[in-house]
């Protein structure tokens, strides 16, 4: 009986194993391959390309091991509506009998100024069998001709009193504003801005987007990267108000080793806001000689020496409709062309993307306080104080510590790393740093008169905001500290541009030091915006006349010819497969 039961369980067992096996070899399943993570120029649905054949990319998800991509098919409308009632009005490139699932480049129609596209893939699998339709994604357009903008260059123009409390003084760096009425329901609004400089954009108060030191480092001359917002939500009927803090940046700071003003002496803001009512009219409102500015709370600002903010001289509601700026300046627009072309931002922007709270705080000499956050990183610090008005508390910012605790700051050399903070003495008081990063582990603060706490000082990581794409950990503490070591030096040093350093004086783009990291670069993060998109073509734009390219991107010093960049080139190619990363 025994045997006859351990018989009839061995058959059922096979039976079970084998029945599945067969139908998946002979094509015999129910699973269907699926296209998810659709993808137009390695973004999930961006806003504002000016890649007139953007490249599409998606992902294959299937529950049946080995299964392929055979075939697919691509349709683009000018609507979505168009696109899910069949009627691809822009593209549809029937079934192509191919494997490739990335860089497949839009050959339809012709792409319009500030127009949404929506598309969708379906493939068929190895057995032949098609999927459905993925969820509709999209792109849009952002201006594509010089025709396409109205805004002017505006800058700070002559104050009228010199004085230092006067708020039209031209000692600090400038806010500017306008306001606006709208009288009629809004269907959708997009603001495309930029600076000669770095700035931060707000209308009716709030800050637009979470760009840090937007538009970012190209050569200015030759290239000037705009933004692109969808601002529909901050917008209301009745009256608004846009406008602008405007700091020095990569412009008219210090850069690396080239000393102040490389690109131009002060900063200029360029603002257009398109408006598109739900009566199928618009409006634009643009930087241009009706808007306004005057000096704010930021005393100066620089990417190497740090930012001194006197919160005394802040204006309460500059940023918001229904303030009183008949004391402000007219602005000066810029008569003279600016020899920069005006492109869409090419990879991502720069943002915050992690708070570090202090591990500890020593006082190594009297009424001097560091604060370690137990991690080197790169960005710069939230602080939250209390005090009497005038009180200025001085933040140094530093890597390593001297034996006695101080810190230790030659290797900074003559970057100076600092930042002061003037209080208004109005309770408890926040400050973070507009315009200026630092690399450091340990946050020296001086003049304070209070008994600091941790919560006093708050790291806020900085860096370009490329997505992190591979992971690495073993049963090896050493090993994972390498590789945790290695992420945070890649995340310090992709700031706007690949540097070699992100806290002394330097802070180049070398094509050396990328040459050499570029393949553990490309494993941690997804580059093919940051270095493919845009920092490639710094190289290009810094390309000489005798076929040459520099030491360093954009090209600020240093010499030229030497093939720093080959490497990454070649890699480029074979993690991601495109053209991206070609050289001219």
């Amino acid at each position: 009986m025994r045997k006859s039961i351990n018989l009839l369980l061995s058959v059922v067992l096979v039976v079970t194993l084998w029945v599945p096996v067969t139908d998946i070899a002979f094509g015999a399943t129910d699973e269907k391959i699926e296209v998810i993570d659709l993808r137009a120029e390695y973004t999930d649905n961006p806003l504002g390309i000016d890649v007139t054949k953007p490249r599409l990319s998606w992902k294959l998800q299937a529950d049946e091991r080995g299964q392929t991509q055979t075939a697919y098919q691509i349709q683009v409308a000018s609507s979505e509506s168009e696109l899910l009632n069949d009627n691809p009005d822009m593209w549809d490139t029937g079934k192509v009998e191919s494997d490739q699932s990335v860089n497949v480049a839009y050959e339809g129609e012709p792409l319009e100024s500030g127009k949404r596209y929506y598309w969708r893939v379906k493939v068929w699998d190895k057995h032949g069998s098609s999927s459905e339709w993925s969820d509709p994604a999209w792109w849009e357009m952002g201006l594509l001709e010089e025709s396409d903008w109205q805004a002017e260059w505006i800058g700070k123009g002559e104050a009228p009193d010199e004085s230092e409390d006067n708020a039209s003084s031209s000692s600090s760096e400038p806010l500017f504003r306008k306001d606006f009425t709208i009288d009629k329901p809004i269907k959708r609004a997009r603001l495309y801005s930029t600076a000669l400089g770095v700035y931060e954009p707000y209308i009716n108060g709030e800050r637009v987007g979470e760009d840090i030191f937007a538009p970012g480092w190209t050569d200015y001359h030759q290239r000037i990267q705009y933004q692109t917002y969808d601002v529909t939500e901050l917008l209301q009927t009745g009256e608004n108000a846009i406008g602008a803090m405007l700091g020095d940046g990569w412009y008219a700071g210090h850069v690396g080793l080239a000393g102040r003003h490389v690109y131009g002496e002060k900063p200029h803001l360029l603002m257009q806001l398109e408006i598109d009512y739900e009566d199928g009219t618009s409006e634009t409102v643009a930087t241009d000689g009706s808007w306004k500015w005057a000096t704010g709370p930021i005393v100066s600002s620089d990417m190497l020496m740090g930012e001194t903010y006197d919160a005394r001289k802040e204006i309460p509601g500059w940023n918001a409709p229904d303030f009183d700026d008949a004391d402000w300046s007219e602005v000066d627009v810029l008569e003279e062309g600016v020899s920069g072309e005006l492109v869409a931002q090419a990879g991502p922007t720069v943002q915050v993307t992690e708070e570090i709270e202090p591990v500890e705080i020593t006082e190594p000499e009297p009424g001097t306080y560091v604060f370690d956050l137990g991690q080197n990183m790169v960005g710069n610090v939230r602080l939250k104080v209390s005090g009497e008005a005038g009180e200025t508390i001085t933040l140094r910012h530093a890597e390593v510590l001297n034996p006695d605790g101080t810190i230790y700051t030659a290797n900074l050399r003559s970057a100076k790393a600092t930042d002061h903070y003037t209080l208004k003495g109005e309770g408890e008081e926040i400050y973070e740093p507009h315009f200026t990063f630092h690399g450091f582990r340990y946050v020296e603060v001086t003049g304070y008169s209070g008994e600091p706490t941790k919560d006093m000082i708050t790291g806020r990581v900085m860096h370009t905001a490329a997505p992190f794409s591979g992971h690495f950990e073993t049963s090896n503490d050493m090993l994972n500290q390498l590789q945790s070591n290695i992420r945070w030096g890649q995340r310090g040093n992709f700031l706007s541009i690949p540097t070699d350093t992100p806290a002394r004086d330097e802070r180049l783009g070398w094509t050396g030091d990328i040459n050499v990291f570029v393949g553990a670069a490309t494993f941690n993060m997804d580059v093919t915006r940051f270095l493919g998109s845009k920092w490639l073509q710094d190289l290009r734009d810094a390309q000489s006349e005798n076929g040459a390219y520099p030491d360093v991107a954009p090209d600020v010093c240093c010499g030229e010819g030497n093939a720093g960049w080959g490497m990454l080139v070649s890699r480029f190619r074979t993690r991601y497969g495109n053209g991206t990363a070609t050289p001219e």
